[in-house]
C-alpha cells in the first residue's frame, strides 16, 4: 500500500500508467458508483430501521441496520478515495469496513431462519430453534471479532503489522466461509426433509404461546399435526419468505468467496485491482441481500396470521 497520507491529486492528473503504483486500489474508483452504493445502502438501511420499529422487530437494528451503517462509512471511504487517490486512510476505511459490514447482515439470517423452524416444524432440523441463533450468531461474533482485529492491525503503518493484519482478515472472512457453507447444508437438509417429511428427531409438541410483534412466537394456528408432530402450514407469505432468505444467503456466499479469493490474492493481486469485481460480487451482492430483506420483510410474512389450510409438500 502506499505510504502517502497527505497528498491530494485531482484524477485527472494522474497519467494512467502510474496509477497502479499510486493507488492503494490500483484503480481509480469510480465517484458515481460510489455515490450510487452510498444511496441505494442509505435507502435500505432507513426501510431497515422503519421496518424495525413499526413491527417492533429490535434484533433488526443491531443486524440489518447495523450492516447498512456499516456499508454507508465504507462507501464513504471509497468516495473519499476519488478526491485524494494516493490516501491510505480512505482505502484502509473501506476495506475494513466493506469486510465487517455484512457479518451483522448474516445473524439477522440466522435468527430468521430459527424462527421459520419454529412455524415449519422444529422436528426437520438437526437443531432447535435456539440453538441456531445461539450457535451461528456467536460464531457470527467471532468472525467479526477477526475481521475488525486484523481490520485493525492492517491499518497501522509498519509492514509487519498490514501482513499479519491481513492474515488475521482472512482467517476471519474463511471462518465466516465456512460457518456460512455450514449453515446452507443446515438448510437444505432442513427443507429437503421437510418436503419428504422425514423428521431428524422426534416431534415435540410446543404448548400454545401468545403472540409477541417482538419475537414472533409460534401461535397455535401455525402448525397442523400429522402422525411425525406438528407440520407447518406454507402459504404464499412463508414460501416468500423461505424464498427471500435463501436468495440473501446465497448473495453473502458469493460475497464471502469473493472476498477470500481478494485477501489470499495478495495487495498487489489481479483480483483487488479490479474495480469490476467489488462492485459486482461485494457491493451488488451485499445490497441485494439486504434490500431483498426490506421487501421480503419478515414483520410481514412471518406476522401475518396463517390462513392456508395445506402444507408446501401438499401444494408442490
Amino acid at each position: 500500500m502506499s505510504s502517502t497520507n497527505t497528498t491530494v491529486l485531482a484524477v485527472t492528473s494522474i497519467p494512467a500508467d502510474l496509477v497502479w503504483e499510486l493507488s492503494p486500489y490500483h484503480y481509480i474508483p469510480t465517484q458515481w458508483v460510489c455515490i450510487l452504493f452510498l444511496v441505494l445502502f442509505g435507502i435500505s438501511g432507513a426501510l431497515h430501521l422503519a421496518e424495525a420499529v413499526l413491527f417492533r422487530l429490535w434484533f433488526l437494528l443491531p443486524t440489518a441496520v447495523l450492516a447498512a451503517c456499516g456499508e454507508l462509512i465504507g462507501w464513504s471511504g471509497r468516495t473519499w478515495s476519488t478526491l485524494n487517490i494516493p490516501n491510505d486512510t480512505p482505502f484502509l476505511m473501506q476495506l475494513s469496513s466493506t469486510i465487517i459490514s455484512p457479518t451483522p447482515l448474516l445473524a439477522a439470517i440466522f435468527v430468521i431462519f430459527g424462527r421459520l423452524t419454529r412455524r415449519l416444524g422444529p422436528q426437520y432440523s438437526r437443531l432447535t430453534p435456539r440453538m441456531y441463533t445461539i450457535i451461528f450468531c456467536t460464531s457470527d461474533v467471532v468472525a467479526l471479532v477477526l475481521q475488525a482485529f486484523g481490520g485493525g492491525l492492517a491499518s497501522g503503518n509498519s509492514e509487519s503489522s498490514q501482513k499479519l493484519g491481513t492474515k488475521i482478515m482472512l482467517a476471519g472472512i474463511g471462518f465466516q466461509l465456512a460457518i456460512l457453507s455450514i449453515f446452507m447444508l443446515l438448510v437444505t437438509e432442513y427443507f429437503v426433509r421437510y418436503h419428504l417429511d422425514r423428521p431428524a428427531r422426534a416431534p415435540v409438541a410446543a404448548p400454545p404461546v401468545s403472540r409477541s410483534s417482538d419475537t414472533l412466537s409460534p401461535a397455535p394456528y401455525d402448525v397442523q399435526w400429522t402422525a411425525n408432530g406438528p407440520r407447518g402450514l406454507v402459504d404464499k407469505r412463508l414460501k416468500a419468505m423461505i424464498g427471500a432468505m435463501c436468495f440473501s444467503t446465497l448473495c453473502l456466499f458469493i460475497r464471502s468467496i469473493y472476498r477470500t479469493v481478494e485477501l489470499s490474492d495478495g495487495w498487489n493481486g489481479r483480483v483487488i485491482g479490479t474495480q469490476v469485481y467489488f462492485n459486482v460480487l461485494d457491493g451488488t451482492m451485499v445490497f441485494l441481500a439486504m434490500f431483498t430483506l426490506n421487501v421480503f420483510h419478515p414483520g410481514f410474512l412471518l406476522e401475518a396470521p396463517r390462513s392456508s389450510k395445506a402444507s408446501w409438500a401438499e401444494k408442490a
